[in-house]
């Protein structure tokens, strides 16, 4: 009898890592919330985050960004777990541990947010590399939804489509309406996290059932 590739997974280390994913993506959002109220004279619909990221309050924005990176390498970590041996999996898993990278790289460079220009300044090829990678975790996760229920895949499938729709009007519009369609996409990516969590831990359950 062939051997069940998935029959030694460990439930209580999936539902560990959707909680991080959870907890991490939400952090991500009351960061930016409380920096947004906290920094004086920041304009919530002008001012993009990176402008959080940079300053005497730079802290409450690193800090969310660091949590939305930990959100980002337990879904990571919960991929390559369920592995299956397929391709995509494996971009998937890729692909999320580029994102979190990514996104420390924007929380501990000061770029932009402070009017950096001195040396290189990779800012803007990093959220290049976010868009595109943003794109492909929504896409392979949809394509490998049936493991999880078809709620998920149309989940997914929707913030493929708003990103890829959305992510290129950010570079078209004016500096007074940039921060706000930011944030916009921004929610996109942590919905998105919130509900791989959610799919993890109920993958989780269905395994200490043995359903």
């Amino acid at each position: 009898m062939p051997q069940d590739p998935h029959q030694f997974l460990a439930p209580g280390f999936l539902r560990l890592l959707a909680v991080v994913a959870v907890v991490g993506a939400v952090l991500a959002v009351a960061g930016n919330i409380v920096g947004s109220i906290v920094v004086p004279g920041h304009d919530f619909v002008a001012d993009t985050i990176s402008d959080l990221g940079a300053g005497r309050f730079e802290i409450i924005q690193d800090v969310a960004l660091y949590g939305f990176a930990a959100a980002l390498c337990a879904l990571s970590l919960g991929a390559a777990h369920l592995h299956n041996g397929a391709t995509r999996w494996s971009g998937l898993t890729l692909a999320l541990i580029l994102l979190a990278v990514c996104v420390i790289i924007i929380g501990a460079r000061n770029e932009y947010g402070d009017g950096d220009n001195e040396g290189v300044v990779i800012h803007v090829y990093v959220v290049y590399a976010l868009g595109a990678l943003f794109a492909a975790v929504f896409a392979l996760l949809a394509l490998e939804s049936p493991r999880f229920g078809d709620w998920l895949g149309w989940s997914s499938w929707t913030c493929f489509g708003l990103w890829i729709v959305g992510a290129p009007v950010f570079f078209m519009l004016p500096t007074e309406w940039d921060g706000l369609w930011e944030r916009g996409l921004g929610l996109i990516c942590v919905v998105w996290s919130i509900l791989f969590g959610v799919a993890l831990w109920r993958f989780a359950g269905r395994q200490q059932t043995g359903n």
